[in-house]
């Protein structure tokens, strides 16, 4: 029988009415009694061992009872290769390579929880034949600002995109048969001095816009790991902060699964563990021999640690472990999972401008100069953090030499000298001039070409975990080379290859056509390749929001990022742990977040700050018209009716959005917010009713006084359109 776990919310006086308690199936309570009888027979010494790492990526099971170890797959967008025990070394097997997916902005650009699913069972089944238990991932943290360094990771700005793409994720992972490792809990929000921020935040602005995915993913799709965040929430570090373990996670959502840190993110014995931290990875300097003695003074309940161990148990005996001699036996990056790959690049690529110049005319155009070091920059490894050791990836120059090398000429220079490990190293600014004899080479290639191809953007070495970006200027000196390019030649076409946004107000104004192909993953080229020859519609649609200046972002318009270091010499805790250098921080910095819940397109809206792109946006070679909206009450909340017809000859996809504004509302509210969407396939001329789901829940405000989710009743005006800036149809109705 599958166990349930209750949700008890507090039902509070007033206009407004609060979500009653509901329950959630759960797998992870299948198996209590079992449970219950091997805590029993452990030694204090064995409960122990469970709650740090044992190597670095694995914490031990019981060896005397035959429970296996938990083996951790980093990271969330392809199996990492496997590493020495106790080094950040690689083993240098032959074995261990994988799929790269595309990364999380990628994902999200596809706005398709269908194709979120079909990725986290893609995972899955990698990390199964790699002999993984849990994935660390999905990373499903807000982008807060454009800059953060690991925006590319992470899947949107807005609560809602985020939470439903992470459910879908969760569910197809473990569905499969691999937990997922929700990360990172909670607003981790910026890479740099993530070791010693502190956020500060409203409780309303937090539970709507920074807890409310990883809410979803755990009540709605049963997650069955959580990793703690490096920084601190309100004074507390997130590895000991009892209101984000105990009362939201585990009371307030009715979480039973495990914990773990994030690597060398926990700061305390008692603390950590009674506040419900499970596991100290990768070590055990805090919750290892520290805490076996803390239990013998009385400083512990030994009836803490047995919680602690049941929960990591639950998590053991859900997920099948896979002995040691079967893994990474069988090849991984198989064609299934390439396929996902590709499927999940075909729908994220995002077509911004368009002046006549896509899909490519390979009958009248003849010759193409591709111009950029990204159009041969290979994206699975690079800077900080995980990477993965691919089999396969194909690049965007690549993948057009497969598509139209028998009957276009491909021209390639790279224009640009990328940014790379060694300026990183050195502490170099990637924003360095064009180089004059690249750039001489490159111009002189566009000149003899029918059409130009300039493949601009960021690498993972500018786009890296541990640092943010300065600036969201281009690179290596691409603005000059865009506007020489363009002198050379008009036909340009400029694909931004990144993770997440840049100024592209240079390249746009010169550029006839602009599209993000995003870090695409295996299959990246071949997509990208596909949707420039017209073979698909681009149908990505922005899942943040492009700003035309870094000082509009409300992080830096309210002063709040970046903050002010006076000596930063200690480096980042991520990159001091793998140097074995100290992760002990003198100054703590507050990242007071001003803005509270106005978020991306939030903020814009509320501030009237024109956008160079806004959130939801995306053009197609198609051309979709909307109408005849109708709303009907439902049990759940509501149904959102509309036609949505395609009037133009070509089949393609559109992603189809519902906003919800309160402008009568007691409280304070953005002026519209996304609360629905579905991803919509038609026929060349075919028209569909088309119905999205409102529920209740997604309605609802957060109540700080009673500590729960609240429904206010009145008006509500209903959006419907193609972007958060391009809704056709409104309609009014009670809520």
């Amino acid at each position: 029988m599958t166990g349930i776990r209750t949700i008890i919310t507090i039902v509070a006086l007033g206009a407004a009415t609060a979500i009653q308690a509901q329950k959630y199936p759960t797998r992870l309570l299948d198996n209590e009694s079992q449970i219950e009888s091997i805590i029993k027979g452990m030694t204090l010494e064995e409960k122990v061992a469970m709650l740090h790492g044992k190597n670095m990526f694995s914490s031990a099971g019981i060896e005397r009872l035959g429970i296996a170890d938990i083996e951790y797959a980093d990271g969330p967008f392809g199996i990492r290769e496997e590493m020495e025990p106790h080094s950040w070394n690689s083993a240098h097997l032959t074995t261990d390579s994988a799929t790269f997916f595309p990364t999380g902005s990628a994902l999200a650009a596809t706005w398709s929880t269908e194709w979120a699913y079909a990725y986290g069972r893609g995972m899955s089944r990698e990390a199964r034949l790699r002999g993984k238990d849990m994935i660390l991932g999905p990373a499903i943290n807000i982008q807060r600002i454009p800059t953060g360094g690991r925006t590319y990771e992470y899947l949107s700005e807005d609560p809602m995109l985020s939470g439903a793409l992470a459910v879908a994720y969760t569910r197809g992972a473990q569905d499969d048969g691999t937990a997922v490792c929700l990360k990172h809990y909670a607003l981790n929000n910026q890479e740099d001095y993530r070791g010693f921020v502190d956020v500060h935040i409203s409780d309303r602005a937090m539970h709507e816009i920074y807890l409310r995915p990883f809410e979803m993913a755990v009540r709605e799709a049963d997650a069955w790991g959580v990793m703690a965040a490096y920084n601190k929430v309100n004074g507390r570090w997130c590895s000991e902060n009892e209101y984000l373990l105990n009362t939201v996670l585990r009371k307030q959502w009715g979480f039973p699964g495990m914990v773990i840190s994030d690597w060398g993110g926990v700061h305390s014995t008692v603390d950590a563990v009674t506040s419900g931290m499970n596991v100290e990875m990768p070590g055990s300097r805090f919750m290892g021999q520290a805490l076996i003695d803390s239990v013998k003074v009385g400083k512990v309940s030994e009836a803490v640690i047995d919680q602690r161990v049941r929960e990591i148990l639950r998590v053991r005996f859900t997920v099948k472990p896979i002995a040691k001699e079967d893994a990474s036996r069988l090849p991984v990056g198989n064609p299934e999972e390439m396929t996902t790959a590709l499927e999940v690049a075909r729908r994220s690529i995002v077509l911004l401008k368009n002046e006549n110049l896509l899909p490519i005319d390979t009958k009248r155009i003849k010759s193409i100069a591709v111009i950029g070091e990204n159009a041969v920059t290979k994206m699975a490894l690079g800077g900080v953090g995980a990477g993965v050791k691919t089999r396969q990836e194909i690049t965007p120059l690549e993948g057009l030499q497969a598509f139209v090398g028998n009957s276009v000429k491909l021209i390639y220079e790279p224009g640009y000298k990328s940014f790379d490990r060694d300026s990183r190293n050195k502490r170099l600014s990637p924003q360095q001039k064009a180089d004059a004899q690249l750039m001489a080479q490159a111009v002189k290639a566009a000149k003899k070409a029918d059409l130009v191809i300039y493949f601009a953007g960021d690498n993972r070495e500018v786009e890296t975990e541990g640092s943010d970006r300065k600036s969201i200027t281009l690179p290596s000196g691409q603005d000059e080379l865009a506007i020489a390019l363009a002198k050379a030649n008009r036909q340009l076409i400029t694909v931004i290859v990144s993770g997440g946004p840049v100024d592209i107000s240079t390249v746009d104004e010169v550029s006839g056509a602009l599209m993000v192909s995003w870090f695409n993953g295996s299959m990246g080229g071949q997509a990208l390749a596909e949707v420039l020859t017209g073979k698909i519609s681009p149908s990505g649609k922005l899942p943040m929001t492009w700003t035309k200046r870094l000082e509009d972002v409300p992080a830096y318009a309210t002063g709040s990022y970046p903050q002010h270091v006076e000596n930063n010499n200690q480096g980042d805790i991520f990159v001091g742990l793998v140097h074995n250098q100290s992760n002990d921080r003198r100054q703590q910095l507050i990242a007071n977040y001003a803005e509270e819940d106005m978020v991306g397109y939030r903020w814009y809206d509320c501030k009237n700050v024109p956008v160079a792109y806004p959130f939801g946006y995306g053009l197609s070679y198609a051309n979709f018209q909307y109408s005849d909206i109708k709303i009907t009450p439902t049990a759940e909340g509501l149904d959102v009716h509309f036609m949505l017809t395609n009037t133009s000859s070509i089949d393609a996809e559109e992603v189809t959005q519902v906003y919800v504004s309160r402008p009568l509302s007691n409280i304070e509210r953005p002026v519209k917010e996304l609360k629905g969407f579905k991803r919509v396939a038609l026929k060349a001329g075919e028209r569909k009713e088309i119905t999205i789901p409102i529920r209740r829940n997604d309605l609802c405000h957060w109540d700080e006084a009673a500590q729960t989710w609240m429904l206010e009743p009145g008006k509500a005006i209903i959006q419907v359109g193609g972007s958060s800036k391009d809704l056709p149809l409104h309609l009014e109705t009670d809520i």
